[in-house]
């Protein structure tokens, strides 16, 4: 079960991760859903008991998928007992990763303040309008659409005309350069 935000999506996405004795983690393991041979692949932390072939975690940590991986934090195997895995309770994982998306959110590129202001009191303007007068509302939020739409397209097409690369974009707005480049392709090509 991974962690999300919805302003940087999977470009940051967050796990609790194995640690081993070294320092390293291990190779995703595979595990066997049951029938129809579908197998699933996880890093996760609690797939590495040293069961079932596969190795031992020392502990935990946060890992994301952009690379960073927060400090470990070890597990007491002995001391778990009847409780088992749930025993470990893996919440300073979140913690750091929590950390790290702050710090993604302080380096993406800041919006005005009269602009966090209005898209604020919009929202709240909107939640008002979607509880006392939804059709109203549902009008609203189309006609945000088609603004997004507009100035999506517009801001992608001034980025391509700026030649600003995928990295630079993807920096800018906190999520990996794929991330980026396809958020562009997507603006442009909306009618």
């Amino acid at each position: 079960m991974g962690w999300q935000t919805d302003e940087f999506g999977e470009s940051h996405e967050g796990i609790v991760g194995a640690v081993l004795d070294d320092g390293s983690e291990p190779a995703p393991a595979c595990l066997d859903v049951g029938s129809g041979g579908e197998v699933v692949r996880t890093s996760e932390w609690w797939a590495y008991t040293g069961k079932w072939g596969r190795e031992k975690a020392a502990g935990y940590r946060a890992a994301c998928a952009c690379g960073w991986r927060g400090p470990g934090h070890p597990i007491d195997w002995e001391q778990l007992g009847e409780d088992g895995l749930d025993g470990v309770d893996v919440f300073a994982a979140y913690g750091d990763w929590a950390e790290h998306i702050d710090t993604v959110a302080r380096r993406a590129v800041p919006l005005p303040d009269d602009l966090t202001d209005t898209l604020r009191r919009l929202e709240e303007r909107l939640k008002r309008l979607a509880d006392q007068a939804p059709a109203a509302a549902l009008r609203a939020v189309g006609e945000l659409e088609r603004l997004a739409r507009n100035v999506g397209r517009q801001a992608a097409y001034a980025a391509d005309a700026d030649e600003l690369s995928p990295e630079t974009i993807g920096q800018a707005l906190g999520i990996s350069a794929g991330a980026a480049s396809s958020r562009l392709i997507s603006y442009q090509l909306r009618h």
